[in-house]
């Protein structure tokens, strides 16, 4: 088991908040990021595909499992651990990270919305099969909320079948199940169009589901989000896994972007952490610095620190709100009271991440820019994942609060 240490030096130390068993955890998971994920990581962005290898690797640890409900027999781990997991995990491999967010958040959200027999079936798949989930929700509709096209119509025989395309499929190219929203006219009323929303859980190798391996993308290469179709995909019944008008949850997407800012601060921790024994031991002092090595130099002290005092912010915004989660669901505060936080931790972390990954290379100098290094992979998965919706909107939305008191809506992205 690997040592549980702080992250940039001391500047954020460990937490002292989780209990001794998510402790534990995290140091095995720090244990299989330093043997496994890590020497793989600059390979994996290059290959852009999947990397199985290395989600079973943090499978072994338990980490897949930490989310079950201790009510359907699972370690319930908090919702602080799964942060402070996917932010761990991002620093090292953020693409990595990213598709250990999608099988954490759907692990604690799908149990929201089905009924008891889906939830044992679901519990055991997590718990007793190892699944991996991965999401198909997307589609390229004229805007990211329009109403869904891949749809599901019930058959004489209790069955399903799905058709439709979807994008941005992070986590299914190699999920063992493919969590699928589609529509299924028949379960809507006039009053009630969501009620035909409905989930379900198709195994990856199910006929008639066509994983495309046509994601091309600038940075988180490695999540392989590309194009997933369904053609009349027959689905047993018992796949369908979610009761008609439970879902979508108000503070689902809230989870998203906390989930977001988490990998993004961890992005921007992780290239500070790359850049510190690179200008000790091969950067070249700049003659006017007047020192004789890089690291002793006063400008890249102090633009380093600003870097940093910008992660840690975004460290403990992010990590505040995970409080705020529980303090929802016990009822102790409103939605929009839980929106505004989130999206300040948002905002933060997205500036802080991409001011640390834009200014890597010049902390490090010509040197670092040698292919063999990766160190670009930082600024681009950092730009890549920060376009997944417009941070301004964010910023607005605290704005707006401030001068009217007014909350975000409840939406996809808000």
């Amino acid at each position: 088991m690997g040592e549980l240490r702080g992250l940039l030096g001391e500047l954020i130390p460990v937490p002292a908040t989780l209990s001794d068993d998510e402790l534990g955890l995290l140091a095995a998971l720090e244990a299989v990021l330093a043997d496994t994920v890590a020497p793989e990581a600059v390979a994996n962005d290059a290959r852009g595909r999947y990397p199985r290898p290395m989600l079973d690797a943090l499978a072994r640890t338990g980490l897949m499992r930490a989310s079950v409900p201790q009510a359907l027999g699972g370690p319930g781990f908090s919702q602080r651990f799964s942060l402070e997991a996917q932010l761990r995990i991002a620093r090292v491999d953020s693409a990595v990270a990213q598709l250990f967010k999608v099988h954490d958040e759907l692990v604690r959200e799908i149990p929201c919305y089905t009924d008891a027999s889906q939830q044992t079936r679901f519990a055991r798949l997590v718990l007793e099969d190892g699944a991996i989930v991965g999401l198909a929700v997307a589609e390229a509709g004229r805007t990211a909320e329009e109403p869904l096209t891949t749809t599901s119509a019930q058959q004489a025989d209790g069955s399903y079948l799905v058709d439709g395309r979807k994008i941005y499929t992070t986590g299914a190219a190699r999920a063992d199940v493919i969590a699928t929203w589609t529509y299924d006219a028949a379960q809507a009323t006039p009053d009630a169009p969501l009620k035909g929303m409905q989930l379900f859980l198709i195994p990856r190798d199910t006929p008639g589901v066509v994983i495309h391996e046509d994601w091309d993308a600038l940075g988180q290469r490695a999540t392989d989000s590309g194009t997933v179709t369904f053609d009349k995909v027959c689905c047993a019944p018992e796949w369908r896994s979610s009761v008609p008008g439970e879902a979508p949850l108000v503070q689902a997407s809230l989870r998203y972007q906390a989930g977001f800012a988490a990998v993004l601060t961890g992005i921007g921790v992780g290239a500070l952490e790359a850049a510190a024994p690179f200008v000790r031991e091969h950067s070249r002092p700049w003659a006017a610095a007047g020192v004789a090595a890089a690291a002793a130099d006063p400008l890249l002290q102090l633009r380093a620190g600003e870097y940093a005092a910008g992660l840690v912010a975004a460290y403990h915004a992010t990590m505040a709100t995970a409080a705020l989660f529980d303090a929802f669901d016990e009822g102790h505060i409103s939605r929009g009271a839980l929106a505004l936080p989130v999206s300040a931790a948002k905002v933060t972390a997205h500036h802080a991440a991409l001011a640390a990954t834009s200014g890597l290379h010049g902390l490090m100098g010509t040197r670092s820019v040698a292919s063999a290094h990766g160190f670009d992979r930082f600024w681009r998965n950092a730009r890549t994942l920060s376009l997944h919706d417009p941070v301004d909107h964010k910023a607005r939305e605290l704005g707006r609060h401030l001068f009217t008191g007014a909350h975000p809506e409840p939406g996809v992205y808000q």
